[in-house]
C-alpha cells in the first residue's frame, strides 16, 4: 500500500556567499552516520525564509530554472546537488522547507471532493486493531467524525483537480516531467496512518497542516503482514524518528521504509514520481508498436513453398520461426518507433482524465486578445529531438516550431508573440489542441495559474 501514487526558480546570490553555503553543506553531507541529512540552521535563517517567498511568486512563464543555484525548498541544496547527492540514494529532513505553507483545500473542501466520481480516493482506519480500506467515491455521512482516532482519508492526483495542488506540484518540475505523477493529500486524524511500508517510487513528503511523526529506516525483511486490506511490512526497525511541523518536508528514496502517524490532526502533501518496471514499461511498449504498425500493400506474407510433409504436425515449423523473429526485429530497429512510443506512453493522460472541448480556437477574438496561451493542467507534454507528444499522441517537429513547442512543454506556456512565429501547419495543430481543451488562453478556468 503506501502512500501510494500515482517554478521553482534561481534566486541570485553572490558567488561568495553561494560557495561559503556549499562548503558547509558539503561539510554536513561528509558528516552524516545514518544517512538522513538536516540543516539545524535553517529555521532562524531570515535569509532563506525571504528567498522562498521570492520562490513562491514565480511564475511558469518566467525564464527557464538555473538547476545549480540554491533553493530553500532544498534546505539550500540546489536541484543538481539534490539529485547528486541524495536522489534514489538516501532520506533528506528538510525544516522549513515551505514557510508558511498551508492546505490547498480545506477539510470540508476535501471531503467534498472526496464524494466526487471522478476522484480517486480511499479511506483507511485501524479501529481496535483491526484494519480496513474503503474505496471512494465517499458521502459525508460514511466518513468517520474527526473526533475519532485512527483514520486516514487519501485523495490521489489532487493536481488533475486543484490548481493550488498543481502549482505545488510544478515546484518539483526540475525532476522530467517524464517522472513527474501526481500529488496526493493525506488527511489523517489523531493516529491515523497507513502502518509500516515501503514504496517504489520516490518521494517528498510535506507536511501542511499539524504535526506527523515518522519513523524511517533501510529494509532488511520486505515480508508484509499476512490477511490485511494494506501493505504493512510485518518486520520494520526504524533507524530514525522525527516530527514534521508544518512547512518542513522529508524526502525518501524508494523502498525505503516509513511508518507515518499523525499527532493530532494533521495533513500531508505527497509528492510522488512514476518508477516504471522494466517488464510493464516493455509491454506498453509493444502495444504501442502494434498499434502504430501499418499494413502497406507490400507487406510479405509467410510462404515456404519448398516445405515438405511432416510426420510430426505438432512442431512448429523453423522458417515460420524465422519469418516472426524477422518482423519482428525490423520493428524493433526502428529507433524513430521505439521512440514515439516510449512518447506517447510517457505523455498519456490519467484513465481518469477527461478533457472539455472548446469552440474557439486561436481564431476567435477573445483568444486572439489573450497574452499566453497555457496547457491545461491535465495535460501532459514532453519532447524528443524529433517530436513532441501531448496527451499520448506524437507529433514531428523541426526548426521554429520545434523549439516554440519545446519551450510550450518545457514552460507550460507560449506568450502569444511566440505563437505569431509558429508556421501555418504548427498554427493548426496548436487550434485543435486548443479545441480539445488541451490548452486554454491564460485566464480560462483549468489553465496553468487559474482554479
Amino acid at each position: 500500500f503506501g502512500l501510494a501514487r500515482q517554478d521553482l526558480f534561481q534566486l541570485g546570490q553572490q558567488v561568495v556567499a553561494a560557495e561559503e553555503e556549499l562548503q558547509r553543506l558539503g561539510q554536513l553531507v561528509d558528516g552524516l552516520a545514518l544517512g538522513i541529512g538536516k540543516r539545524p540552521d535553517q529555521a532562524d535563517d531570515t535569509r532563506i525564509g525571504d528567498q522562498h517567498q521570492a520562490m513562491i511568486a514565480h511564475r511558469p512563464d518566467n525564464p527557464a530554472m538555473d538547476v545549480n543555484a540554491s533553493l530553500p525548498l532544498l534546505g539550500g541544496l540546489s536541484p543538481a546537488e539534490f539529485m547528486r547527492r541524495y536522489w534514489q540514494k538516501k532520506p533528506l529532513l528538510i525544516r522549513a522547507a515551505w514557510p508558511g505553507v498551508k492546505p490547498p483545500l480545506s477539510r470540508a473542501g476535501l471531503f467534498e471532493l472526496a464524494g466526487g466520481s471522478g476522484v480517486e480516493s480511499r479511506l483507511l482506519s485501524c479501529f481496535d486493531g483491526d484494519w480496513r480500506l474503503r474505496h471512494g467515491p465517499f458521502v459525508r455521512r460514511s466518513i468517520p467524525s474527526t473526533k475519532r482516532p485512527g483514520w486516514t482519508l487519501l485523495v490521489q492526483g489532487l493536481d488533475l483537480h486543484l490548481q493550488q495542488a498543481h502549482d505545488m506540484l510544478s515546484r518539483f518540475r526540475w525532476v522530467p516531467e517524464a517522472q513527474l505523477d501526481d500529488l496526493m493529500i493525506s488527511y489523517a486524524t489523531d493516529g491515523g496512518g497507513v502502518g509500516p511500508h515501503i514504496d517504489s517510487y520516490d518521494v517528498f513528503l510535506l507536511q501542511v497542516h499539524g504535526r506527523r511523526r515518522w519513523r524511517i529506516g533501510p529494509v532488511a525483511d520486505g515480508t508484509l503482514v499476512d490477511g490485511l486490506p494494506v501493505r504493512i511490512l510485518k518486520q520494520f526497525e526504524p533507524a530514525e524518528d522525527v516530527v514534521l511541523e508544518p512547512g518542513d518536508m522529508l524526502y525518501l528514496p524508494p523502498l525505503w521504509g516509513h511508518d507515518g502517524i499523525a499527532v493530532g490532526e494533521c495533513m500531508t502533501c505527497s509528492i510522488g514520481f512514476k518508477a516504471a518496471r522494466a517488464s510493464v514499461l516493455a509491454r506498453e511498449l509493444l502495444m504501442r508498436l502494434a498499434d502504430d504498425l501499418d499494413e502497406p500493400d507490400l507487406d510479405p506474407m509467410y510462404r515456404e513453398p519448398a516445405q515438405a510433409a511432416t510426420d510430426a504436425p505438432g512442431r512448429m515449423p523453423l522458417a515460420l520461426q524465422a519469418f516472426a523473429e524477422k518482423a519482428l526485429k525490423k520493428v524493433l530497429a526502428d529507433p524513430g518507433a521505439l521512440q514515439r512510443a516510449l512518447g506517447g506512453i510517457l505523455s498519456e493522460p490519467k484513465p481518469s482524465v477527461w478533457f472539455e472541448p472548446s469552440l474557439s480556437g486561436l481564431g476567435d477574438e477573445q483568444c486572439a486578445n489573450a497574452a499566453s496561451i497555457v496547457l491545461d493542467r491535465r495535460s501532459r507534454m514532453v519532447y524528443d529531438d524529433r517530436h513532441v507528444y501531448l496527451n499520448g499522441e506524437a507529433f514531428k517537429a523541426a526548426g521554429t516550431d520545434a523549439r516554440l513547442m519545446r519551450k510550450l512543454a518545457d514552460d507550460r506556456r507560449l506568450g502569444w508573440s511566440q505563437l505569431e512565429k509558429l508556421s501555418d501547419g504548427a498554427r493548426a495543430l496548436v487550434d485543435e489542441w486548443c479545441q480539445a481543451g488541451w490548452l486554454h488562453q491564460a485566464g480560462h478556468t483549468g489553465s496553468e495559474g487559474e482554479s
